[in-house]
């Protein structure tokens, strides 16, 4: 545990639902933890008793990728987890592949409706089809106008023109709509939709004040900061900018509130993680700064600043992603300014 994990406190320890199982968390609330084939190797999914029109089940709160392994692990769930109850509704946080994965599948099963924001939901639908920064020719354009250079990387990012519908093969073809300030009533509790933005297009944490819960997403995470990045997509976006007034959003609630992230451990202690949260890109943007005083600074140069350990290709794109937001904010702040170069590549400059 580092210095800034030990500020927060984990009531269940080290404890950790089994594979195929389930573990309470509040009453009424169930944490599932599944693998994933990633360096982030796991995904937090929780399970909501419900009551819908008099009908008893369940609502599921995120959905893990589309693989087999995790197929698997669900038809256990539903075997042993269930108390012979169905799944109602499926409920999304944001569109990546971790969380939106099975929920074509889970609805289908059990013929329940899928709850997702607006913007992610027609956001996942254009990314199944080719239309997002996960790879493919204006990706590789994209990350190379930012420096990226090495040819194997840039080759590779071309061919991953199919790397989200390889996770999301599918989504339904009709969806509830989840929006900021909404109220859903799950089991007797009330829950509020909170949206966030900057690692998502539009973000929906859930609330209940009452029993101090918070269903963070990727919002909050106790161990990392999450993912924050530019995409070709949306090239001159601020997104880290987003993020920070994002979650600034959840210092209203309870400072005792029982966080449940996407990753890692469930936790006490929001307002310290926000704070911290803050620090920490307070500090990236200082060394982004202060590389770019020393000598005009790319994307790709600002990697070994933010990035201190080996990274592999698909760890390189989500780096780069972030490294273009810090320097970004820094620009749209008027701190620096960018430059594009003769050889096609922007670079930032002390303004």
């Amino acid at each position: 545990m580092n210095a800034q994990e030990a500020q927060l406190h984990y009531p269940l320890g080290d404890t950790l639902p089994p594979a195929g199982g389930t573990l309470e968390v509040a009453p009424g609330v169930k944490w599932i933890r599944m693998g994933l084939p990633f360096a982030l190797d796991h995904i937090n999914l929780w399970l909501l008793r419900d009551d819908i029109n008099g009908q008893q089940g369940w609502t599921v709160v995120d959905c893990c990728v589309s693989r087999d392994e995790a197929k698997a692990l669900w038809e256990q769930i539903f075997a042993g987890e269930l108390d012979g109850l169905p799944i109602l509704r499926v409920l999304v946080t944001h569109m990546h592949p971790d969380h939106l994965g099975l929920a074509h599948w889970l609805c289908e099963r059990w013929n329940a409706p899928l709850w997702i924001s607006a913007t992610d939901y027609n956001t996942a639908s254009l990314s199944i089809r080719g239309g997002s920064g996960f790879g493919g020719d204006n990706s590789a354009q994209f990350f190379a106008s930012h420096g990226l250079a090495n040819p194997d990387h840039l080759a590779q990012i071309r061919g991953r023109s199919n790397y989200y519908p390889g996770l999301v093969p599918a989504v339904p073809a009709r969806f509830h709509r989840m929006m900021d300030g909404q109220l859903i009533r799950i089991g007797g509790r009330d829950w509020t939709c909170i949206s966030g933005y900057g690692h998502a297009p539009e973000h929906i944490a859930l609330a209940s004040p009452q029993a101090k819960l918070l269903i963070s997403g990727d919002m909050v995470l106790p161990r990392i900061s999450t993912n924050i990045s530019v995409y070709d997509v949306e090239p001159e976006s601020n997104p880290l900018a987003l993020f920070l007034q994002s979650i600034d959003r959840f210092t209203a609630l309870d400072p005792d509130t029982l966080v449940l992230p996407s990753h890692g451990k469930p936790f006490r202690g929001l307002h310290t993680r926000i704070a911290q949260l803050h620090a920490h890109h307070h500090d990236r943007l200082a060394e982004v700064m202060q590389a770019c005083t020393a000598s005009p600074c790319s994307g790709a140069d600002i990697l070994p600043v933010m990035f201190k350990r080996p990274l592999d290709l698909h760890q390189t794109t989500f780096a780069m992603g972030e490294a273009v937001a810090h320097l970004h904010t820094l620009w749209f702040d008027g701190r620096l300014r960018r430059e594009l170069g003769d050889d096609g590549v922007y670079r930032f400059y002390p303004a």
